[in-house]
């Protein structure tokens, strides 16, 4: 396996292989991998990610797995890196994580059965699929600014090649607490099947990322706290909310909304609780 990243290195964005602790470049220059500035390992033209597959996430939302997958898109302008931040907006609370990992597509893939994806693939990096759910109410057909406003994916912080996606365990932790425990051994639909599924009609270009889908345990997080999503042969991938500096316009545009909708499925699903939940931070 290799760990190929892409991080800024006086003043370009510079792509690098890790070598133990240091990241280093075509030249040879070399940086501390805990000391570099990183980009997202990969610079996508689309990044594509679907609902539920993990077995978990279902269950917690008492929810029934659909015949096949569905999706949604990121724009590219969500994109964020490890030690990114993450920008809740100001007047906006209802900011979850959800681990993922990511498929990053390494040849163009159009058509194709899921036992040929493999040779379309790049390799792996981790994601975190944050989401807005203050405006769950009225963009949940799109989930456009739910998931794709700025700075709501991170990914990093390598791209990893030659990686298994069998068996590996994902994780979660909030200021260093455990708040997500999962296995791909969980999702219903594998990262070569994701791949196939989509290129029936989309054009999958070099680059290009799949979102594979959260366990079970997303919840929502507040400025100042400090989220990680470990992997493994993957590393971890950190990131801290911060809150964005000017409200958001009230005099065009929906505003963001505190429904029940938008608390339930913050706060994990359709439980016992719904309707009556305690009030949150």
């Amino acid at each position: 396996m290799a760990d190929y990243r892409r991080i800024l290195l006086d003043g370009a964005a510079v792509e690098v292989v890790r070598e133990d602790d240091e990241l280093v470049a075509g030249d040879g220059r070399r940086v501390k991998a805990d000391q570099a500035v990183h980009l997202p390992p990969t610079v996508p033209s689309k990044v594509i990610a679907v609902h539920l597959n993990h077995r978990s996430r279902v269950e917690e939302f008492r929810a029934q797995l659909p015949p096949a997958p569905t999706y949604f898109h990121k724009p590219t302008s969500s994109l964020n890196s490890h030690q990114g931040a993450v920008v809740r907006p100001l007047g906006c609370k209802w900011l979850n994580y959800e681990g993922e990992i990511a498929i990053v597509i390494g040849r163009a893939a159009r058509n194709i059965a899921p036992h040929e994806a493999a040779a379309h693939i790049a390799g792996y990096t981790i994601a975190d699929d944050f989401g807005l759910h203050d405006f769950r109410d009225t963009d949940a057909g799109s989930m456009l600014r739910v998931k794709g406003s700025d700075t709501l994916c991170p990914l990093g912080p390598g791209l990893v090649t030659d990686w298994d996606f069998h068996g590996k365990r994902l994780r979660t932790y909030v200021n260093g607490e455990l708040a997500q425990d999962g296995s791909t051994d969980e999702m219903a639909w594998d990262m070569h099947y994701l791949v196939a599924d989509i290129a029936r009609t989309i054009t999958l270009h070099p680059g290009d990322v799949l979102l594979s889908g959260t366990p079970a345990g997303s919840r929502p997080v507040r400025p100042g706290d400090v989220v990680e999503v470990t992997v493994e042969g993957l590393g971890r991938l950190t990131n801290r909310v911060v809150e964005g500096p000017t409200p958001l316009r009230t005099d065009i545009g929906a505003q963001p909304t505190e429904s029940e909708e938008v608390r339930s499925t913050a706060l994990g699903g359709d439980w016992e609780l719904r309707g009556i939940r305690p009030p949150v931070r």
